[in-house]
């Protein structure tokens, strides 16, 4: 499993809830772009519209951009493909105030390309600065064991 783009951002604003496994349609010269790294998921998140998930705002750069197909649009809605019980849970949670879908990752699973994506809800600014302190004295006592 090879890790293509990660939404580093979102493990810091969002406390996740449930997670999602999800294929993406993608045309060939995006997936060509997504395994060469060239995807990106910040500021990305997911809408359900008329019964199917769609992923907003996450960019794929082109390929080869001298030699880009000329409909290409990097930044298009990219149908998510979940099954209806998925689809119905996360209708449901989008509804509710305070929740949202974000994206967390793009691997690949064999030869299909897959997204992670959360059912989350949006951290506190007291709960960052507590993140961010716990991180800093985790890496304090590592560092202070290998001296």
């Amino acid at each position: 499993m090879t890790v293509f783009a990660d939404n580093r951002r979102a493990h810091f604003d969002y406390e996740f809830l449930e997670t999602f496994t999800a294929g993406i349609e993608l045309t060939g010269a995006e997936v060509k772009a997504a395994r060469a790294g060239k995807i990106s998921l910040a500021g990305s998140y997911v809408s359900i519209r008329g019964g199917e998930a769609f992923l907003l705002g996450a960019e794929v750069q082109p390929y080869q951009p001298k030699n880009e197909p000329l409909d290409f649009d990097g930044t298009r809605a990219k149908k998510l493909l979940l099954t209806k019980d998925e689809i119905a849970v996360l209708a449901k949670a989008e509804e509710t105030k305070g929740l949202t879908i974000v994206p967390l990752k793009v691997y690949n699973k064999g030869r299909f390309l897959k997204v992670d994506v959360a059912l989350a809800r949006g951290k506190k600014q007291f709960d960052k600065r507590q993140a961010i302190k716990k991180r800093d004295t985790e890496r304090d006592i590592k560092r202070s064991l290998t001296d």
